[in-house]
């Protein structure tokens, strides 16, 4: 059996907008997962969001984090670059310091950043203190696909019924998919240089993102180095009692992804930085599978809306400001270990009450 990289999409879905689009809401977004096979260094997402209400300013996120504790972040708005690679193809995505480069569509990306970021530590992020010297930061990676993409609605009749009749499609963001990959580079921050081999996820998404209402979520994924992955979004059961989204998949490292829905999810219950049990059940056809894991670093998002300026706050789609964590987690399936992703927010007010 072999694997469509591509998943069947057309490979025009891989580059971006090569102008502004009409509508102000639409967006363009690029973001990556990276984390090191050792655990030694993660990025716990870097990405950039393009709203066409204010195209000549993209919005950037980088997140750098280490066992220990520390935590280098950026958070800002900094000019687009030209979306144009050298092949007159519309392959970056760009802003100030970082770009983003689709060098062969489902098959090979890059991502490169040289600049300046926050100093601070996840026990500091977790009180709502964000401030913190700056420092040099510079990381260079390519990812190299491994897996079909997924594109969220399209393994789960279930599933594709709550993006097209409920808030679920506009808090996914529109057409959106994401893709397990294999990654090399490189990171040096403050003057400490660290080689990275190990392995990620590519998010790839164009739409409209309305995140109004938006009542928590998890999200987990991982690739080992058999080759096999896994990854699923959920979102919390609805005080309402209405249906939620929950989709996922497994990939056996070679062939189609297998439709999965997730039974046991490890919700945001608390702010821990490290050494929390995040194990998850998926559930398909074939039968149950039990996934261990374990946080080893991590980076929060405490927010109080009235901290952030308006002219960020107009470029953030009315976002609620959840309790957020993002993180790099050692997962266990069977006899194998690798570091994989999970994100997962909540509302504050409901932290300590799960």
């Amino acid at each position: 059996m072999t694997t469509d990289l591509a998943g069947g999409i057309d490979a025009g879905r891989e580059y971006v907008f090569a102008e502004r689009p009409d509508d102000p809401e639409m967006r363009d977004s690029v973001s990556f997962w990276v984390f090191d096979d050792s655990g030694a260094v993660g990025l716990p997402r870097i990405g950039i969001e393009a709203v066409a209400a204010h195209w000549g300013s993209h919005q950037i996120q980088v997140n750098l984090a280490f066992p220990d504790g520390r935590v280098y972040r950026l958070r800002d708005n900094a000019p687009a670059r030209s979306p144009f690679a050298p092949d007159g193809t519309p392959a970056v995505l760009g802003a100030g310091p970082i770009a983003f480069r689709c060098v062969e569509p489902f098959d090979v990306w890059t991502v490169a950043f040289d600049g300046h970021a926050i100093q601070t530590t996840s026990a500091d992020l977790i009180a709502g203190r964000k401030t913190g010297p700056l420092v040099n930061l510079r990381f260079a990676i390519e990812a190299r696909m491994a897996a079909p993409p997924w594109v969220q609605g399209a393994l789960r009749t279930d599933a594709d019924t709550q993006l097209k009749t409920s808030i679920a499609g506009d808090l996914m963001g529109g057409p959106r998919y994401e893709q397990l990959f294999r990654a090399a580079g490189s990171v040096e921050v403050a003057g400490e240089c660290h080689d990275l081999t190990g392995s990620g996820l590519r998010i790839r998404r164009q739409g409209v993102r309305r995140l109004e209402g938006f009542w928590g979520h998890c999200w987990q994924s991982a690739l080992f180095g058999s080759g096999r992955g896994f990854g699923y979004i959920a979102y919390p059961p609805r005080p309402d009692g209405e249906p939620t989204f929950n989709e996922g998949y497994l990939f056996d490292g070679d062939g189609p992804l297998i439709p999965a829905r997730v039974v046991s999810a490890p919700w945001l219950s608390r702010l821990q930085s490290v050494g929390e049990d995040v194990s998850l059940v998926l559930e398909t056809e074939r039968g149950t599978v039990r996934i261990a894991g374990e946080t080893v670093l991590s980076n929060h998002e405490i927010t109080d809306p009235k901290d952030v300026p308006p002219d960020v706050l107009a470029t953030m789609a009315n976002w609620t400001f959840p309790a957020l964590q993002q993180a790099g987690v050692r997962y266990r399936w069977d006899d194998e270990e690798t570091i994989g992703m999970l994100e997962r927010s909540i509302p504050r007010e409901q932290l300590g009450n799960q």
